[in-house]
């Protein structure tokens, strides 16, 4: 399932903002109309791949930042399971001193909604509900432009962690087009010479955005 062009979907969900503050309904929808915001789902807390994940785009936070970009991470695990992992040592395996949102997905809607959950829900022979897979979230990556429309979406399986420095270049390439008009070729980076828009679909984005 592709997001991509459509409208983010809308959630109010726990989260851990701030390394350690707890809140009952965080939502993407305070950033519209001002910020571009980098949402990417994880599969669990206490792994192996994800702290790497986690780590490497706190340490990037800054640079999202200076382009008006909130980072914001998402997983199935509790508010309560997000809070214990902020408090570990990076050394021991833990996210301490990430400060971002992480956003507690505990009824697997919001990774539903976005098309990353692994496994669906089925019925058995007695009626009960069941889960046909992990229910846990791919490696998903979604941004978001300030209108709340997704721009660019990445899913990898969960043994491939993402590329931070791609991430960034893909802000800049939103960025460059919405304040520019022109449209980003392959291997386009900050700096480079991008293009004029001359496709109808661009045009016409162009023209009602």
């Amino acid at each position: 399932m592709s997001l991509v062009g459509k409208k983010a979907p809308s959630f109010k969900a726990g989260a851990v903002i701030n390394g350690g503050q707890v809140i009952a309904d965080f939502s993407l929808d305070q950033f519209i109309g001002d910020k571009y915001v980098l949402f990417f789902f994880y599969p669990k807390d206490f792994t192996f791949v994800c702290p790497t994940e986690l780590h490497a785009f706190q340490s990037r936070l800054e640079e999202f930042k200076s382009r008006g970009c909130e980072v914001v991470a998402c997983s199935t695990d509790t508010e309560e399971s997000h809070w214990g992992w902020l408090q570990m040592e990076k050394k021991q395996g833990g996210i301490q001193g990430v400060t971002y949102p992480i956003v507690a997905d505990t009824s697997k809607t919001i990774s539903m909604n976005y098309g990353v959950l692994a496994g669906d829900y089925d019925y058995n022979d007695e009626g009960q509900t069941v889960a046909t897979g992990p229910m846990i979230a791919f490696r998903g990556l979604f941004l978001i432009d300030k209108k709340g429309i997704v721009m660019h979406q990445l899913v990898n399986f969960f043994p491939l962690g993402r590329n931070v420095d791609e991430a960034l270049r893909m802000v800049d390439a939103l960025k460059h087009f919405d304040e520019n008009g022109e449209v980003c070729p392959a291997d386009w980076s900050q700096g480079k010479d991008a293009m004029k828009a001359t496709r109808d679909g661009v045009n016409n984005y162009l023209a009602t955005h």
